[in-house]
Formats: structure tokens, C-alpha cells, sequence
């Protein structure tokens, strides 16, 4: 049986893509081209972690204010930290390489307001998204017993982080660095409409405003 083609794209398709290359080339790129020159000579050595949602909303590079070759950017629906041990996935292959491969000094778990993927878990889940609904089981953990507020949604999202950051200190290679000072974990909430950022304290026990 031979594959269904896909759907042809329209001219305009093509021609839109074109324009925001030409965008990016005139107005990053030609200030930039050393920054990438040297980051395919020398190779890249970030020295972060992101672990971030694939929301559209959230733009690693644009919040932290980076340019090329200062993060490398893991992203999931949920921005959710499997477990060590558990199923295959890309996210803990990136913790991985990240870490043993790359030698990050920086692991930063940022979950977001009004994620769609903390909110679903407390709605039947979308017919015919079996995969989706296999990956949020690894978010279960994150929601309360309590009726869905938005308030119970932005304790869901933070509570993410704080199981985010536990559950990367189950991976022995990341508990090791951390123990003996080369490693750091950080816990991100970032509010969209506000631009704000909190930070995990642990010690208080809380997310305070990063200023």
C-alpha cells in the first residue's frame, strides 16, 4: 500500500516562509553571523538547561534574553520532567546529553500560566489523543483534589516545577553534580500576561518575584 501524499501547499505557503527567512537573515542573522560562525567551529557549549512547554507563548531565548548557543532547550506539552527509569523519552535523552554530553552548569524547569496541558488534567481527555493522554499521566502527579479554579490551575502549574525538580534529583548523574556544587536546578513560573518570572525558593517553600 503506498503512502497518502500530503495535501499540496499553496504558493502563498512557500512565499510566507521565504519572507520570514529573508526576516531573520536581515535582521538577526547579519548580526549574529560571528556568534553562529564560531558556534560551528568551536561547537556549542551551553551553559543551561531549559525545560520548558511547547506553548507558543513561551519563547526560551526572548525570556532569559540570550542569543544563540547560551541555552539548550528541551520542550514537552507540560514542560513536564519524566521520571529516571521510566519510559523512553526525548526529554530525559536531552536531560542526558545536557548533562553528561554538554556539561551544563544550569537546569532550569519553567512551567507558565494558563497551560493547557496542566488544565486537561482535570477534563476528559481529547478523543483520539491517545498519545497525548499516555504523556499527561506523567503529569498526574501535579494536580490537586479540588474543583478546577484558575486558582487550583496556577497551584497545578507551580506544583509541576516542584515535582520537576524532584524528579531530576532521581537521575543519579544530576544528583551527583548537584551534591558536589558543579550542577544548580532552578524552578521557573512564568506569567504570560504579566511578563513576570518567579523563582522557586526552597527554602521558604514558595515562588517569590524574581526582582
Amino acid at each position: 500500500m503506498s503512502p497518502r501524499s500530503p495535501s499540496k501547499p499553496k504558493s502563498g505557503d512557500h512565499a510566507e516562509i521565504a519572507r520570514r527567512v529573508a526576516q531573520f537573515r536581515k535582521e538577526h542573522f547579519h548580526r549574529l553571523k560571528k556568534t553562529f560562525r564560531d558556534l560551528v567551529e568551536k561547537g556549542q557549549s551551553p551553559r543551561s538547561l531549559f525545560i520548558g512547554c511547547s506553548d507558543s507563548r513561551v519563547v526560551p531565548d526572548l525570556l532569559a534574553g540570550t542569543d544563540p548557543g547560551r541555552l539548550f532547550i528541551a520542550r514537552n506539552v507540560g514542560a513536564v520532567v519524566p521520571p529516571y527509569g521510566g519510559r523512553q523519552h526525548e526529554t530525559a535523552a536531552a536531560i542526558e546529553y545536557a548533562v553528561l554530553a554538554l556539561g551544563v552548569r544550569h537546569i532550569l524547569v519553567c512551567a507558565h500560566s494558563h497551560c493547557g496541558a496542566m488544565r486537561a488534567l482535570y477534563q476528559p481527555p481529547e478523543p483520539g489523543a491517545a498519545h497525548l493522554r499516555q504523556w499527561l499521566a506523567e503529569a498526574r502527579e501535579a494536580a490537586l483534589d479540588a474543583p478546577p479554579s484558575e486558582e487550583v490551575f496556577a497551584q497545578t502549574e507551580k506544583r509541576s516545577v516542584v515535582i520537576g525538580i524532584e524528579r531530576l534529583l532521581g537521575y543519579p548523574f544530576v544528583a551527583e553534580r548537584v551534591a558536589d556544587g558543579r550542577l544548580a536546578l532552578h524552578g521557573l513560573y512564568y506569567i504570560i500576561e504579566q511578563g513576570d518570572v518567579q523563582v522557586l525558593d526552597y527554602a521558604r517553600g514558595k515562588f517569590i518575584a524574581l526582582e
